[in-house]
């Protein structure tokens, strides 16, 4: 069989995200509001997100870096309130401690951890997201082989260098690689142009932009292994 390793995106592939970011935020938040009940009462929460949008102007070395952008905003919002830079430190530290655990518990799409789980007998799987997700925390260490992020590799897809990272350390060429994930330029465009096979998780059902084609698309995971050995069997095919 040709195609040699599987590499997943995460947010928004095999869970939904924005709902797991905003369910972490008010964890977040309820933490703060109990422990700092003072910067609470003189922080307009509502001012996050202004204060985000300054640190990604300012800070372009960690914009690809989720977890240090919100430390920063965290930094900046308790000093902003009168924290001395030690104590600013150390409330950042534990507020994002609250909503990292809660950012690392996941509700899977349905199927996809069995769908990973059966592809793991056949293929050797990767893990590459621009997200901060802990596989180790949400349990998934024993699925994935390795994991690329936009952190630890220093740059978020588009960027071809989580996929070339993943292609080094696997030591296989891009022909013999499959991507699966949600995103048309981040993953479908992104991998395709280093020359991965591409499937792109379309679970809306949504038209596809006008880009490159993917070499598959699923509405399921129902649908993913099927998809999977038909590309495996076209790559064995044609080397």
């Amino acid at each position: 069989m040709a195609v040699k390793l599987l590499t997943f995106d995460l947010d928004n592939t095999l869970w939904d995200v924005e709902a797991i970011v905003t369910r972490a935020e008010k964890v977040m938040r309820a933490w703060i509001r109990e422990h700092h009940p003072e910067f609470a009462s003189r922080f307009d929460f509502s001012n996050f997100m202004a204060l985000r949008e300054a640190v990604l102007r300012e800070r372009l070395d960690i914009a690809h870096d989720l977890t240090q952008l919100r430390l920063e905003v965290l930094r900046r919002a308790f000093a902003g309130t009168g924290y001395v830079a030690e104590a600013a430190e150390a409330a950042a530290q534990a507020a994002f401690e609250e909503y990292f655990r809660e950012r690392n518990v996941v509700e899977y799409f349905p199927g996809a951890l069995e769908a990973l789980r059966e592809l793991r007998e056949e293929f050797d799987i990767y893990a590459l997201s621009n997200g901060n997700a802990d596989i180790e925390r949400i349990g998934l260490g024993h699925i994935f082989s390795r994991h690329f992020s936009a952190i630890s590799v220093g740059a978020a897809k588009p960027d071809p260098r989580m996929y070339r990272a993943a292609m080094g350390a696997a030591g296989v060429a891009a022909h013999e690689i499959i991507h699966i994930g949600d995103h048309p330029e981040q993953d479908v465009v992104a991998a395709a142009a280093v020359g991965m096979k591409t499937v792109w998780v379309n679970f809306a059902g949504q038209p596809w932009p006008d880009l490159p084609r993917p070499d598959a698309e699923m509405r399921s995971f129902a649908e993913l292994g099927r998809i999977v050995r038909r590309l495996a069997g076209e790559s064995a095919g044609a080397a």
